[in-house]
């Protein structure tokens, strides 16, 4: 079956068994009059990982910051729909009060705390919690180079080390929806293997529930049970993770194969509104 077009009015449904979050035809602004988001509605399932994937400027990383709830410190806001989480309407719901509640973000470009330690850095992501030591041994469990350098100054890291420490430091707040925002941004490419590895890892082992936007579609799809395209401020496509690698225009325009020429940027080509099937 051929991947299609999600409706713009209903929330998607990717997989069999209750969704963990629900996106229903969202509008989100900023600064009261500039339109982001257009209707968009996707669907996680519980245990799945999803991709949702897109070039820069699509609002991938404003659709996760409606979900975590930090709009407002951009001075955005979601002007129509809805956000559901466990069942529950987080639409307005504060974004300490959903870390609380087992959503996570871990933020592009990592955000360490430049000034401490690997350990401290673990520890503050684990103000919710009380069980902290537990937290912190399952962190090391799935990321033994963290435990190398617990005392280690975390701006002294590489790139790749400080990404695995943006992640266990979402981790430390045991979440139940771990959603991960460009993970590969600015890695080499072992860097980036090692890194979707442990995210699939997450997934099978501990049945941790993620959401993760990506440029880098090929490996996020090779993780991924579902996956959504989005442009524009919409979901333009949607499908099981094997339907959009197999799709002819995802694999011309996002995972750079077909094609005349090898692999060509949306940008590039004048006939691009007429070539892609969903616009």
């Amino acid at each position: 079956m051929s991947p299609q077009a999600a409706p713009a009015a209903e929330p998607a449904s990717p997989a069999a068994g209750s969704p963990l979050l629900v996106l229903n035809n969202i509008e989100v602004i900023y600064d009261e009059v500039i339109l982001v988001l257009r209707g968009l509605s996707l669907s996680v399932p519980e245990g799945k990982i999803v991709a949702l994937l897109g070039s820069n400027g699509a609002g991938k990383s404003t659709t996760l910051k409606a979900v975590s709830g930090l709009l407002p410190s951009e001075r955005g806001e979601i002007s129509s729909g809805s956000v559901t989480f466990e069942g529950r309407d987080v639409t307005r719901m504060d974004a300490p009060d959903r870390v609380k509640n087992g959503m996570s973000l871990c933020m592009e470009g990592r955000h360490v705390f430049p000034h401490l330690t690997v350990a401290d850095n673990l520890i503050a992501g684990a103000y919710t919690r009380r069980d902290k030591a537990e937290q912190i041994e399952l962190v090391y469990e799935f990321f033994p180079k963290l435990a190398d350098m617990r005392n280690r100054t975390a701006g002294y890291l590489s790139g790749g080390e400080q990404q695995m420490l943006a992640i266990g430091r979402a981790l430390m707040a045991k979440p139940r929806l771990l959603m991960l925002d460009e993970p590969s941004l600015g890695l080499a490419p072992l860097l980036v293997t090692e890194i979707f590895g442990q995210i699939a890892r997450l997934n099978a082992e501990i049945g941790l529930t993620v959401l993760v936007i990506e440029q880098n579609a090929r490996r996020a799809l090779e993780v991924a049970h579902h996956g959504y395209i989005m442009e524009q401020g919409r979901i333009v496509l949607e499908g099981s993770s094997t339907e959009l690698q197999e799709n002819p225009d995802v694999k011309e325009f996002y995972l750079g194969v077909g094609g005349e020429g090898g692999r060509k940027s949306y940008r590039e080509v004048k006939h691009y509104k007429r070539r892609k099937r969903w616009l």
